[in-house]
């Protein structure tokens, strides 16, 4: 009798794992997927003014920063993000050289703090400015699908799979090795926007997401809660726009540059500090 007990109970162990061992692996590969999308860039394409683009995943991930982070704000608290559609987006600031293949102005000409020529970011450039260039870009191309990045899309693109302080880690000495802000510029004589694509990518093969010029976002500046959300664009009006990112002109004292940084914008801002990058939907 104990020997036909233990036979069924040794059946019954092998049943077990059988039917659950498929499942086990499949969380594993799956696991295995989720962490490999955050290991490299995506996709690449080049367009017609010779912006190049790569592709975002989609994907999930934490919002603002901790409240034991250096230099945090009370506006960044920190929530659950899903982003449910993948996007292409500019490896680097809007250019001149970008805007004059659109524009017939140039607004950063003459002005204080500027550096001219065709790498160096657009400045000097409002949010409705912005507009008119996608707008005339899209026309340009036959399509609907270039715009500005929301907030979300900016920062999960911007931390690359990293919730750190900045994208390549906590060192707010190890900054001016990764973004141009004051250390590197101001203080060394240049005080301008610089190049872009000059200081090392995130592992997405984003360029200058920290320092250089604070980026426009698409979406008006609103206060965070802890709510999970999910593809965000915040609400329908308000008084300010966001930037993000940090510039040249700020330090690692104060934080400026950090991935969940907020800066407000009023919507006929422009100076030497503020740039654009691009989205296009895919």
């Amino acid at each position: 009798m104990k020997t036909k007990f233990l036979f069924l109970t040794i059946k019954m162990y092998a049943l077990l794992i059988l039917l659950f061992t498929p499942i086990f692996a499949a969380e594993n590969i799956s696991s295995k997927k989720l962490s490999s999308r955050n290991d490299s860039p995506g996709k690449t394409f080049v367009n017609s003014i010779n912006q190049t683009f790569v592709y975002i995943m989609p994907g999930t991930f934490l919002m603002g920063s901790p409240e034991t982070e250096y230099g945090r704000y009370d506006d960044e608290i920190q929530h659950r993000v899903t982003i449910t559609k993948g996007f292409y987006l500019q490896t680097t600031e809007v250019t001149q050289g970008h805007w004059n293949e659109v524009m017939e102005h140039k607004p950063w000409h003459r002005q204080d703090f500027v550096k001219e020529g065709d790498q160096y970011p657009a400045v000097y450039i409002s949010y409705s400015d912005m507009q008119e260039f996608i707008r005339r870009l899209n026309s340009k191309e036959g399509t609907e699908k270039y715009r500005l990045p929301t907030e979300a899309e900016w920062e999960y693109a911007c931390r690359a799979g990293s919730q750190t302080r900045y994208s390549f880690g906590n060192d707010k000495q190890e900054l001016s090795k990764n973004a141009w802000i004051d250390k590197n510029t101001f203080y060394v004589g240049e005080k301008y926007p610089h190049q872009v694509a000059k200081m090392k990518p995130n592992v997405w093969g984003l360029y200058d997401m920290h320092g250089n010029v604070y980026e426009v976002c698409l979406n008006w500046y609103y206060d965070y809660s802890s709510e999970k959300l999910t593809d965000p664009k915040g609400p329908i009006k308000g008084d300010f726009r966001v930037s993000r990112g940090g510039c040249w002109r700020d330090d690692s004292e104060t934080s400026g540059c950090r991935a969940a940084i907020r800066h407000r914008i009023g919507v006929n801002d422009s100076n030497s500090y503020l740039g654009f990058r691009l989205v296009k939907e895919n």
